[in-house]
Parts: C-alpha cells; structure tokens; sequence
C-alpha cells in the first residue's frame, strides 16, 4: 500500500525558509515523478512542484518558481522540497503526491500532510 509521510513545515517569518521532507513506501519510488501539492484555507488543491523518477528535470508552478526547489533521494526514498523567501500567501498544507504530471490518477489513503504557516 502507498504511504506517503510528509515533514518539516512549521511557523517562519515573511522572507523565511523551510525544508519539506516526504518519506515514501509501498511502491517503487525510483520508477515515479513525484509532486508537492498545498491547499491554502478554505481553497482547493494547487499543484506546486514535480519531478521526473531520475530527479534531472524539475518543474514549478509560477507562483513559486525562483523560491522553492524539489529534489529526490531515490536511495532513501524521499522527496524533498526547499522553500526560500516565503510569502504570507505561501501558508498552506502542504502534501506529496505519487506521480507526475498525473499525480491526480494515483488513488491511496490520504496523507496527513505537514503545515506551513508564514506570518510575522
């Protein structure tokens, strides 16, 4: 069964950092692309990032091209994402997802996903 377990985020000033962590399992992890999704309050889900399954091509949502950076460890299983300059418009619950850039054809039990928050 597909487990995704997401890590890192938490409470960090306008202009801040954060690193996100998504540790996977039940599957093949090195034979997908790989997504980060968020979902702002009260809005739907906003893809965000992908990566191919070798982790040499990257893609952004404009809002964030230039400040966030994905990456992929296939030997440890983890898909990483770096947030750089944050905005307040950046708070959100942040998810991995299996796949991309089909990353909404996937179906497994939801993960918990882990919380950005950026405020002053």
């Amino acid at each position: 069964e597909v487990q995704l377990v997401e890590s890192g985020g938490g409470l960090v000033q306008p202009g801040g950092s954060l690193r996100l962590s998504c540790a996977a399992s039940g599957f093949t992890f090195s034979s997908y692309g790989m997504s980060w999704v968020r979902q702002a309050p009260g809005k739907g889900l906003e893809w965000v990032s992908g990566i191919n399954n070798g982790g040499y091509s990257t893609y952004y949502a404009d809002s964030v091209k230039g400040r966030f950076t994905i990456s992929r460890d296939n030997a440890k299983n983890t898909l990483y994402l770096q947030l750089n300059s944050l905005k307040t418009e950046d708070t959100a619950m942040y998810y991995c997802r299996k796949g991309y850039p089909n990353w909404r054809d996937y179906k497994y039990p939801s993960s918990q996903g882990t919380q950005v928050t950026v405020s002053s």
